[in-house]
């Protein structure tokens, strides 16, 4: 995803007899390719499991919730080192503004797009819309040094782990990220934790700043791909997942997907949930295995609809009353 502001990955030095024109580092550039690239994998490992190409599901599974946090904290902290080498030398007004209509006006096509969707887990404060955000906010702090920049950083940390309030639980407060019950929607990034990021990335390009040795290293020569892949980020995040799921949905047309998988799918993610629940996980798994046959046997499309997390209200009812009859069965036994 581009920066606001001045090119994301603009030089904090300039070239000889052009003491106020900027260029690029071509290893920011690569850097934010190489999370785009990543990103991209993260997309299209979602798809294949929400067609039942494969059995994990992969918006759960700690590997990958893991992978899919360090894709997010990799952008966030090249969204607060470009604030900063884009800042060095004044902050041209016009070019912040349109990089940053550009990021508000993805942001606002993310959340018109997903609300048509899935209007049960629309994406109100995605990472576009935190970028677009931080990119105002990081001004306040852009001017710090390092070490007031990293104390803060872990300061913002902090409130967020100790703190939280059901006041910000409300639909009008959700963007802080301060409340005690997460929202339902598929993509949550909101101010606390995750501007702690930018500001930790604003302190890594105070330190790239003061090492004239690591911007040398910066500015070379960086993969083709990965660089263009880097200045073209906001367009690639647009555009690739409709067409991954497009492709994905029309090889399910072509090859539906093998039912097996969608029965390993449900029963991984029915345990985990059990489990959390403090239940045993021999009984869980179990219990799971009896729900499951009993929403395959309905004939409304209701197992499909299950295991890709679209299930109606109407069939949640359902599926509670399936659940707690395989309780009342097992017990029985």
């Amino acid at each position: 995803m581009e920066e606001s502001g001045a090119s994301l990955a603009d030089l904090t030095h300039t070239r000889p007899g052009s003491a106020k024109r900027a260029i690029r580092l071509p290893w920011i550039d690569a850097a934010r390719g190489i999370a785009i690239v990543a990103m991209v994998i993260y997309h299209f490992s979602w798809d294949l499991g929400f067609f039942g190409f494969i059995a994990t599901d992969v918006a759960s599974a700690p590997g990958w919730v893991i992978f899919a946090r360090l894709i997010a904290g990799s952008f966030l902290a090249l969204v607060g080192v470009s604030l900063v080498l884009a800042t060095r030398q004044g902050l041209n007004w016009r070019r912040f503004l349109i990089r940053l209509a550009m990021i508000i006006a993805g942001a606002a096509a993310v959340t018109l797009v997903t609300w048509f969707a899935i209007p049960q887990a629309f994406v109100f404060f995605g990472i576009l819309h935190l970028i677009a955000a931080a990119s105002v906010l990081g001004l306040i702090f852009v001017r710090l040094p390092a070490l007031v920049l990293g104390v803060l950083a872990a300061a913002w940390f902090a409130v967020w782990w100790f703190f939280e309030h059901s006041i910000f639980d409300h639909p009008a407060l959700l963007w802080v990220g301060l409340g005690t019950v997460p929202p339902q929607t598929n993509d949550y990034t909101p101010i606390f934790p995750w501007f702690g990021v930018v500001l930790a990335g604003m302190a890594l390009a105070k330190l790239l700043i003061w090492s004239r040795r690591a911007t040398d290293m910066l500015a070379r020569p960086a993969p083709r791909p990965l660089t263009w892949a880097g200045r073209h980020s906001l367009a690639i995040y647009l555009i690739h997942q409709p067409v991954l799921f497009g492709l994905t949905w029309l090889a399910a047309l072509a090859i539906p997907p093998d039912i097996e998988t969608f029965r390993a799918r449900h029963l991984q993610n029915c345990t985990v949930q059990c489990v959390a629940m403090n239940a045993d996980e021999a009984f869980c798994r179990d219990a799971c295995v009896c729900v499951g046959a009993k929403v395959e046997a309905e004939s409304d499309g209701m197992w499909e609809d299950l295991v890709r997390g679209r299930i109606s209200e109407e069939q949640n009812e359902r599926y509670r009353a399936f659940a707690e009859q395989c309780v009342a069965e097992m017990a029985e036994e």
